[in-house]
């Protein structure tokens, strides 16, 4: 299995990547590294950032996931690209929250603004809707603690991709919310 895991900066791809590669026993990347690795962009010293041609992005990208399987593949500008994925995680965070993470980061003022403004108009979403089929997205919003969060995840792509856990502990976590999912829904529908 593919698996992309997209959103805005500070959304919490990479923890979200590490903690769920380490649960199913797949490989995480993150998109800066291997843009870097292939060679591709440039540092930009203005804005302290690497531009990357998304063009070539893509293509180096599709390259290495139709070679690679039990990958996970995690960055903000995938929502931009129409990479071969068996599944996209849109991760979200209300800007409130957002703004607060960018600014423990050490974020400027003018880039924590344009990444809040971007969550707070739907960027990554519009952007996943016309690259991925709807059916491979699954959006999750990571206002709690990661683990939460993983279990969702797990969860989600279970239902969604008919996922198979082979870690222990993950296989773990995800019955766990699972059972705690279904019976939220239990509880909602006595009401």
């Amino acid at each position: 299995m593919r698996l992309i895991i997209t959103g805005t900066p500070g959304t919490g791809k990479t923890t979200l990547a590490k903690k769920l590669g380490e649960a199913l026993g797949f490989k995480a990347v993150n998109e800066r590294e291997f843009a870097l690795a292939e060679g591709i962009g440039e540092f930009d010293p203005e804005n302290n950032e690497l531009v990357v041609p998304l063009e070539k992005l893509g293509t180096r990208l599709n390259k290495f996931l139709a070679r690679n399987d039990n990958v996970i593949i995690e960055g903000h500008m995938l929502c931009e690209i129409r990479a071969k994925a068996d599944s996209v995680v849109l991760l979200r965070v209300e800007p409130e929250r957002l703004a607060a993470r960018l600014e423990l980061r050490g974020y400027s003022d003018e880039k924590v603004q344009d990444n809040v403004f971007c969550e707070g108009i739907d960027y990554c979403r519009k952007h996943c809707l016309r690259n991925y089929p709807k059916a491979k997205i699954i959006e999750i919003a990571n206002n709690k603690s990661i683990k939460e969060t993983l279990c969702e995840t797990i969860v989600e792509l279970r239902s969604k991709m008919k996922l198979k856990i082979k870690s222990g502990a993950g296989k773990k976590n995800a019955k766990r919310g699972l059972r705690r999912k279904m019976q939220k829904k239990a509880g909602k529908s006595k009401k």
